[in-house]
């Protein structure tokens, strides 16, 4: 099992990266998300030159807001900088293009996406489509060494749903999910990746990556999933479930997909939207605080219930250690560990002292 660090982006705190790879973790991850982070090439361009093991990359890339191309070269120049220990993390959009009020991108483009950033990064001339012409494009004056396309830049296709999880396999080298899925899920988009990959003509490989982004708070004793500090370490990425929910209950017209065991504080959250949040201006503050801290007012949202559900691994560590062996066993090769900011470094810490160390 390998152990990421994932932060929101910021390019004032590059330092969170050469941290992370003295404490031990194997992947830094930078997300990119436009309206509310740092740029995550600029930031990653700073970590690659402070940093000398970790492997660096986007966690993950938005397809919908640069080009393939632009993409591709933007990698493939941090990987001047950390030279074969650069990765690409890439999806189609779910917080970024929402919060301008778009929608992620599509099915079928996204995939066309992806064959266009592997071929560039495999230094191949590929067919592009830019404003409805197709022509051909790669690289050019090569002997400036301006991008660096000779050490491999894996690229993990963030993807949870069919079309995108094909794509995964036919043109990823891993794959990054949402949420610590049940074992039962893992298996079963696993498949879903190998028939991806199948149908491209293309057999998956052993070394074919696989990840989680979850979060984590390795308890104390005594501690309780109602314990000040426990909810201090994961409010963040709890009310982001609920920021997802009700994005999919806007797109999907209903609710069916909420599990009844948080059915009374959805109901809260739907009313506290309706009432707080006008809807010509709910793109802009559903997400407030996505994944870096939890506005005050949503902070009674983060039930017991609400914390089991968003699947993050919370826990004395012998649970923890036990949850992620049958990770690994089902197939899951890195867990990816997305903090609330101003607890961070403790959470980090906290993990490899505990966890981790039983790894290493």
């Amino acid at each position: 099992m390998k152990f990421g660090g994932m932060v929101a982006t910021n390019i004032g705190d590059w330092q969170i990266f050469r941290e992370l790879e003295e404490l031990g973790y194997d992947h830094g991850w930078a997300p990119d998300s436009q309206m509310i982070w740092s740029d995550s090439y600029a930031t990653l361009s700073l970590a690659a030159w402070h940093t000398e093991r970790i492997r660096l990359g986007t966690g993950v890339a938005i397809a919908g807001t640069r080009l393939a191309p632009v993409t591709a070269h933007s990698i493939a120049s941090i990987n001047k900088l950390a030279p074969g220990r650069t990765f690409l993390g890439i999806g189609t959009g779910h917080t970024a293009m929402r919060i301008m009020g778009a929608r992620p991108m599509k099915a079928k483009a996204f995939r066309d996406y992806l064959r266009v950033v592997r071929g560039l990064l495999h230094g191949e001339e590929v067919e592009c489509e830019i404003d409805g012409e197709t022509k051909p494009i790669r690289f050019l004056d090569r002997e400036l060494e301006s991008v660096n396309t000779e050490q491999p830049v894996e690229i993990y296709v963030g993807a949870n749903g069919p079309k995108a999880l094909k794509a995964a396999g036919a043109y990823g080298d891993g794959r990054i999910c949402a949420g610590n899925e049940p074992l039962g899920v893992l298996d079963r988009n696993l498949g879903i990746i190998r028939e991806g990959a199948a149908e491209a003509g293309r057999t998956l490989p052993e070394s074919f990556h696989t990840a989680a982004l979850t979060f984590a708070c390795v308890m104390r004793p005594g501690e309780t999933l109602q314990s000040e500090r426990v909810i201090d370490e994961i409010d963040a990425q709890v009310v982001s479930t609920l920021h997802y929910f009700y994005e999919l209950y806007q797109e999907r017209g209903h609710d069916d997909f909420v599990s009844d065991r948080v059915r009374g504080t959805w109901e809260d959250y739907k009313r506290y939207v309706a009432e707080t949040m006008p809807p010509e201006r709910r793109h802009q503050m559903l997400h407030r605080g996505h994944c870096a801290f939890c506005p005050p007012e949503e902070r009674r949202f983060i039930t017991p219930d609400m914390i089991r559900i968003s699947g993050g691994l919370v826990g004395e560590p012998d649970e923890i250690v036990e949850r992620l062996g049958q990770l690994e066993q089902a197939g899951l090769k890195e867990v990816t560990l997305l903090p609330p900011v101003a607890v961070m470094r403790d959470n980090f810490r906290d993990f490899a002292e505990q966890i981790m160390s039983r790894y290493r």
